[in-house]
């Protein structure tokens, strides 16, 4: 199943749509058929929260756009059921840019938030006892629609101000932090203070409201995930690719039999190979599919991967290190003048990060 479904462009950002979203219109469906709804109910329940995703993407835009300004591309933004995700090049390292570009997104939310107060208008409802509000937000109204999306924008401000990582709260913090401190310690200090928080919900979920679960174990990972890369990074900042790739590689050519690979597989430690051809790299050779095609009689040509990207032996290693771990096969050739020197992967960065945290003590 191809997972997203394209909306289309906004200044070159690809708006993505996750499929698990229409999960979320599909349990909108059933809930409202569960408990006694009709087309009407329906209708306008599912045109809420298309109108609230408007507003998500408008607020990853605000991300989005903000660092744009400071040379930083965004390459998608995806829609999840549980909101917007920005896929940034990179999260600005001067804590001046990374709170403007944080801040962006929540200011949409509260212009939004504005202009829906004098459009519904909000007074409207203030004056209602709550019997009066319940009976006419009970009607399917535009104007109850528009109040329902002035509350769920109010609600997007406050949940996103929490000072926890992934939520622009956490990198609020870390941006003011890191005004007086380097910025390893002051992700340490907002993923702790995030991670805090976490524990919190989870007690009051375990207490209340089951979802908070949920919400916390977003929060903490999140919070953790964001220190580890930070102080990687760290780790990783004043070193080339030629400081941690492998030299010691086989390579096969096109017309080699698959079992002479099998073979090495069996007899080395090696998983995926490079395929060489003329001292060019024409394809790689990953574990899974030699596998899966280990008892046929085929060449390593029918079983090579074209689709590929390579890293410069110069690259800085802090440079490479998100594009390394988040590749869904994280393994790579290393050209130096175009000529294959070594390569990279998960498991050898991995390993010179161990290295360089111990030498860092």
């Amino acid at each position: 199943m191809k997972a997203n479904l394209s909306l289309g462009r906004v200044s070159g950002i690809k708006i993505l749509v996750h499929w698990t979203f229409f999960f979320l219109i599909a349990w909108i469906i059933f809930s409202e058929l569960k408990r006694g709804g009709n087309t009407e109910s329906i209708i306008f329940n599912i045109i809420l929260i298309l109108a609230v995703f408007v507003c998500v993407v408008l607020h990853e835009l605000g991300h989005a756009l903000t660092a744009k300004r400071f040379g930083i591309n965004t390459k998608k933004i995806t829609l999840l059921p549980i909101g917007g995700v920005a896929s940034l090049e990179r999260i600005p390292e001067s804590p001046r840019q990374e709170l403007l570009v944080t801040l962006a997104g929540p200011l949409v939310n509260v212009v939004i938030a504005i202009l829906l107060y004098f459009i519904v208008p909000v007074q409207d409802y203030l004056h209602l006892n709550f019997t009066e509000a319940f009976e006419v937000l009970m009607t399917y109204s535009f104007k109850n629609l528009l109040f329902y999306l002035f509350i769920v924008n109010v609600g997007l401000v406050v949940f996103n101000i929490i000072p926890a990582f992934p939520m622009d709260g956490g990198r609020i913090l870390r941006a003011l932090l890191a005004m007086q401190m380097n910025r390893v310690k002051a992700t340490q200090i907002a993923s702790s203070i995030g991670q805090f928080i976490a524990v919190f919900f989870l007690l009051v979920g375990l207490l209340f409201n089951p979802f908070l679960i949920i919400i916390a174990l977003f929060i903490f990972l999140g919070a953790y995930a964001e220190n580890q890369m930070v102080q990687n990074l760290a780790l990783l900042k004043g070193h080339n690719v030629n400081d941690a790739m492998i030299t010691d590689i086989t390579t096969f050519h096109p017309k080699d039999s698959i079992d002479l690979v099998v073979k090495k597989i069996i007899s080395g430690t090696e998983n995926n190979f490079i395929v060489m051809e003329d001292s060019m790299v024409k394809g790689i050779l990953y574990h899974k599919t030699i596998i899966e095609n280990s008892n046929k009689n085929i060449l390593v040509k029918d079983l090579m991967s074209t689709d590929f990207k390579t890293i410069k032996s110069h690259d800085s290693l802090d440079k490479a290190y998100p594009i390394i771990v988040s590749a869904k096969i994280p393994f790579f050739p290393v050209l130096e003048n175009d000529k294959l020197v070594g390569v990279i992967d998960n498991i050898n960065l991995n390993e010179f990060l161990m290295l360089q945290a111990q030498l860092a003590y």
